[in-house]
């Protein structure tokens, strides 16, 4: 500990002197030189006349140069704390993403970054929002949108699953598989993002009165080809119009299976007459409640994000053969791109 600045011996003020020549770091040199000055005598003023630093700044650089001698010239870190994941930390943090935030206590039904970091607070870890960003992104984690499931059970489901996969083995030029299935066309277009300048957000018109059209469709499971019918309302004239147009199509075939789900007009008395006089259909359903174990869903989604999502059709006429277009231009399903097609 050095008593007084201005009673440096010669050794101190060389090494001083050697600091100054050796460093590369300028707030040393800055602090080093303005004490050189003071241990010729200078005053705190004069010093700070030719250092341009602050009075209290050089006061404070000598009590530190006074209590540690050349360390205390060095220097803290600047900039953000180093922060570093402790084998502590991930005990409490790895538990807290397998649980609900009601199960902690909080009204809330999802993870926010934010209240992660608040949990891990109060759990004596403190972390920053951003930074359990950053951390989740390392263990792998994504912000995405979660895929609704059924809390129920369907009886029979496993039977029907099974008898669906053995219908699509079948599938053969004599024996094709479709994939049945309906959809509603509004002229209320489907709002969905869209690229727009940032601060303003795109208007899309809607007709004030909707109208509705409905589009029944076939996916053949083997050569994607797509048969369809339209009719202004839903009903069971609908679906006997889709299943005239796979009988003309395929009149070689000796047996056409159906995978259509369980909606009311596929089992209606007048399609199981029609169903009678036509033996060569047979219809295998899908589990309720299980619309993805049907392909032509697909169809439908790009049909949507296509055609009818944020649409500028003033009458469901034009809309209507929007539509057409995309069914001409999305066969066969799903190796051709009818969202990139011309006009």
């Amino acid at each position: 500990m050095i008593d007084d600045i201005r009673k440096l011996s010669r050794p101190v003020v060389r090494r001083l002197k050697r600091l100054i020549q050796r460093t590369k770091d300028p707030l040393v040199v800055r602090r080093a030189s303005a004490l050189l000055l003071l241990a010729t005598g200078k005053s705190v003023t004069e010093v700070h006349r030719q250092t341009a630093a602050a009075r209290s700044t050089i006061n404070e650089w000598r009590e530190l140069f006074m209590a540690e001698g050349i360390y205390g010239l060095t220097p803290l870190d600047r900039g953000r704390v180093s922060w570093t994941v402790t084998i502590e930390f991930m005990n409490v943090f790895l538990p807290l993403l397998h649980q609900t935030p009601e199960q902690c206590g909080y009204a809330r039904s999802r993870w926010s970054s934010e209240l992660l970091a608040k949990v891990m607070a109060e759990n004596g870890h403190p972390v920053h929002a951003s930074t359990v960003r950053r951390l989740l992104k390392g263990l792998g984690f994504v912000y995405r949108r979660a895929r609704p499931t059924l809390n129920r059970k369907v009886p029979g489901k496993a039977a029907k699953i099974k008898a669906l996969h053995a219908a699509e083995a079948r599938q053969s030029a004599a024996t094709p598989v479709f994939h049945v299935d309906e959809a509603d066309i509004d002229l209320n277009p489907r709002i969905a993002p869209q690229w727009t300048p940032r601060g303003q957000q795109p208007r899309v018109n809607t007709p004030g009165q909707n109208a509705k059209c409905y589009v029944a469709g076939a996916l053949n499971i083997g050569t994607g080809k797509v048969v369809y019918s339209e009719h202004i309302r839903k009903n069971t004239s609908l679906f006997i119009a889709l299943l005239e147009n796979i009988k003309r199509q395929y009149r070689r075939a000796t047996t056409i299976i159906i995978i259509l789900d369980n909606y009311c007009i596929h089992k209606s008395r007048q399609a199981l007459a029609w169903l009678r006089k036509n033996p060569k259909f047979e219809l295998v359903f899908q589990p309720a409640w299980h619309p993805w174990l049907n392909i032509i869903e697909r169809l439908w989604k790009q049909l949507h994000d296509t055609v009818t999502r944020n649409h500028r059709r003033t009458s469901i006429r034009h809309l209507m053969e929007d539509v057409r277009r995309f069914m001409a231009n999305c066969q066969p399903f799903p190796g051709a791109n009818p969202g990139l097609a011309k006009l």
